[in-house]
This record gives C-alpha cells, sequence and structure tokens, in this order.
C-alpha cells in the first residue's frame, strides 16, 4: 500500500483548523505552521506544529496553503520567510484558500522553474462541514496533479469535483458561489429589516418564511443569527465578504459582465467594514440594513 504523502499545511484559521485536523485524523501526516502560536498549539494532538513556513514544508510531498487574501499567499510564497525557496519540482502546491483566479495565476507564473504543480481548490461549507471532512471543494487543475492530491481532497471534502483543467478554474467556480452566497446573506438582512420595520415578529417571519419558496441554506442559517442578533458568535466574519465580493467584481469586470446584485450586495459589506464591524459574523449585515452604527 502506498504511503500517504507527507503533507505540509499553512494556515491555521477558523477554517483551516478544522481542516487540517480533519487530514491528519484520515491518517496523512501534517505538519502545520499558523503566525499564531495558539493556532499551532489547536493542532499538535493530531498534527506536527511548525516554527516556520519553511519548516513546515521542508521535505514534504505537498503543501496546503489556506490563508485569507492574495496578499496572504504572495507574502507566505516569495515574502519574508516565504516558502518558495523550499519548494522542488516534484512538489505538488495545493491552494485551497478564496483568492481568485488573477491570484493563481500570478502564483502558477512565480513559480516557474521551480514547480509545475498547482492545484486551485477553493473550499465551501464553513467550520462544522470542515470538521466532519464533509466540504464542498472545487478543484482546477492538471490530471496528475489532482491525481496526486485526491486522497487528500477526498479526507476533506463529501464532494471535490474537477471543474477545470486549469489552475484558476477552481477560483472561477467559487467566485460564482459567493456571488450566490453574498447575495443570500444581504437579501437574508434586507428582508428581516422589512419585516422589523413593519412591526412583525421576526422569529415568526424566520420560520414561517423557511418553510416555503422563500427559504434557502443562507435565510436559515445567517437568517437564525440575525434574529438572535448573534453578531458577536463569530462563524464567518463579515471581512470575508468584503473580500470575496471584491474578487466577484473583479472577476466580472475581467469579462464585461454586469452584476448589478453583487454590487449591491457589495455596498452592504463595505458599509458594515466602514462602521468597524469587519470581526463581527456577516449576519450583521441586518443592523447595517436596519441603519444601525453600534
Amino acid at each position: 500500500m502506498t504511503p500517504a504523502p507527507a503533507v505540509a499545511w499553512i494556515g491555521l484559521g477558523a477554517i483551516g483548523t478544522p481542516m487540517a485536523r480533519a487530514a491528519a485524523l484520515a491518517g496523512h501526516p501534517v505538519t502545520a505552521f499558523d503566525l499564531n502560536p495558539a493556532a499551532r498549539d489547536a493542532v499538535a494532538d493530531v498534527a506536527v506544529p511548525a516554527a516556520s513556513a519553511r519548516e513546515a514544508v521542508r521535505g514534504a510531498d505537498v503543501v496546503v496553503v489556506m490563508v485569507a487574501t492574495p496578499a496572504q499567499l504572495e507574502s507566505v510564497l516569495h515574502g519574508e520567510g516565504g516558502i518558495a525557496s523550499e519548494l522542488t519540482a516534484q512538489t505538488t502546491l495545493l491552494v485551497m484558500s478564496t483568492v481568485g483566479p488573477a491570484a493563481i495565476e500570478q502564483t502558477v507564473a512565480s513559480l516557474e522553474g521551480i514547480t509545475a504543480h498547482v492545484v486551485d481548490a477553493p473550499v465551501s461549507g464553513g467550520a462544522a462541514r470542515a470538521a466532519q471532512g464533509d466540504l464542498l471543494v472545487m478543484v482546477g487543475g492538471a490530471e496528475e496533479d489532482v491525481t496526486t492530491v485526491r486522497p487528500l481532497l477526498d479526507a476533506l471534502a463529501s464532494n471535490a469535483p474537477v471543474v477545470g483543467p486549469r489552475p484558476g478554474d477552481g477560483q472561477r467556480f467559487k467566485v460564482v458561489n459567493q456571488l450566490l452566497c453574498g447575495v443570500h446573506i444581504a437579501a437574508a438582512g434586507e428582508a428581516l429589516a422589512l419585516a422589523d420595520a413593519m412591526g412583525l415578529d421576526l422569529g415568526q417571519v424566520h420560520e414561517v418564511l423557511g418553510t416555503g419558496a422563500a427559504a434557502s441554506f443562507m435565510f436559515g442559517d445567517r437568517g437564525q443569527r440575525m434574529v438572535d442578533g448573534a453578531f458577536d458568535d463569530v462563524r464567518s466574519a463579515l471581512t470575508i465578504f468584503v473580500k470575496d465580493m471584491g474578487l466577484v467584481a473583479e472577476a466580472a469586470a475581467e469579462v464585461s459582465q454586469d452584476v448589478p446584485l453583487a454590487a449591491s450586495a457589495q455596498e452592504v459589506y463595505q458599509r458594515g467594514s466602514a462602521l468597524g464591524w469587519d470581526r463581527r459574523d456577516d449576519s450583521i449585515v441586518y443592523k447595517v440594513l436596519r441603519g444601525e452604527t453600534d
């Protein structure tokens, strides 16, 4: 039986931590790094914490990067202490962050002459599903490279379809996913804000409409947090959709596609960010739409 490839895991945030744990618990040898020592400690029972990103990557067959932004991806690879110097022609880089197609294309170009094995595999599903290995992963990459990382993908996801042969194709799918999610959250906030303004019982509105044609995952999930006012129980920070709706706008502009609903939703997230709510739960768009400022 072929041994599982050695995995370096860079990025132990809200989704990265349960993903890294799921990979390790599935039998993959994982060495993990995050700038936050507490995050490294959180996986120390199942993975080997590394003192630096370079240390984590040294000798790894597959390097997973799960950071938040394109700038962070660039920094991990080529910034101070960047891992590019530790990659070899045999290393497969598996980028699971949501960073947009342009960032992936820039990554591939920047690694020319270092490694040609790059797989683009952004995820959807949230922390609870990540812990269960139940994510949706949208995979873009060459068949040979996807085959290399397939056992790891199968440990992390209940569904990991190949959506294109090029790194960047996964990001294109994820952009469409985030357009839908971002608009649905904003729509849930707007609907409940209107209900509140009309004096309706929000709990009843959420319960009743959640059983009909207006129901959606985001109305059920984020809508409940809006009803509860659970904006400091941060399961998905507002800053993620500030970033992701920006990626939607960037991708749409690249192909000259009008996205008016996404643009309206983006403006709502930006208003929340301007109020200093980046680190609060994204369901706080309800308060934005009610005109609250604190």
